[in-house]
């Protein structure tokens, strides 16, 4: 056994890991998602953007040059575009520089950076099932957002819920505060029993 350690360091022990690693990313990537992903994308862009063969290679292809990418976040803006400039090219960093656009656009437009994929994911295959997840995040942020520019089926993606304080009205916050408030007054009942002379908390021992 000891003569066949110095092959497997020459191999490398991170390739078997990293193959298992990719085996489980690939099964993570959904075909039937990749299904309703291109049906939207053509719904949102025109058949323009013709259609991917089917499967991950297929849909790879399809997305990898970023053109379809940009042309799909440039529909969700009714006045001007993120991506001013959307051109297919033959050569790599021009590719991965048009994909870079459009992970740009599309955090600007709300999805998170939990969402995003990296270029190296489409470009190189690396995770495709973080391409899905990008795509979702972007579908699910138009139809929440309701503003005209989502075409489909809107029960397609779900919509997120809103975050942002501004979207409680002035009564749900004082509605809030006064059960923050009632919640306090209980805590402070509470706890006095719980407190030893001179206000200090009592020391429980495990």
């Amino acid at each position: 056994m000891a003569q066949q350690n110095p092959g497997m360091a020459n191999k490398g022990p991170s390739y078997g890991l990293s193959r298992e690693v990719q085996g489980k990313i690939d099964r993570k990537y959904d075909p039937e998602l990749e299904e309703r992903l291109v049906q939207w994308i053509v719904a949102q862009c025109g058949a323009g953007v013709g259609r991917p063969e089917p499967g991950k290679l297929g849909f790879q292809t399809w997305l990898k040059d970023g053109c379809v990418l940009s042309e799909l976040i440039n529909t969700l803006h009714n006045g001007e575009k993120p991506i001013k400039k959307i051109q297919s090219s033959g050569m790599a960093f021009k590719q991965m520089e048009q994909v870079s656009q459009f992970l740009n656009a599309a955090e600007a437009y709300g999805v998170t950076k939990t969402d995003m994929f990296q270029t190296v994911d489409l470009w190189e295959g690396k995770d495709l099932a973080a391409v899905q997840r990008t795509l979702v995040a972007l579908g699910s942020i138009a139809v929440t957002k309701n503003d005209g520019t989502y075409s489909g089926d809107p029960n397609w993606f779900f919509k997120k819920a809103q975050e942002n304080r501004r979207d409680f009205s002035d009564d749900q916050m004082k509605e809030g505060k006064n059960v923050i408030g009632l919640q306090m007054g209980s805590n402070k009942g509470a706890t006095q029993s719980g407190m030893t002379g001179y206000g200090r908390p009592r020391q429980i021992m495990s």
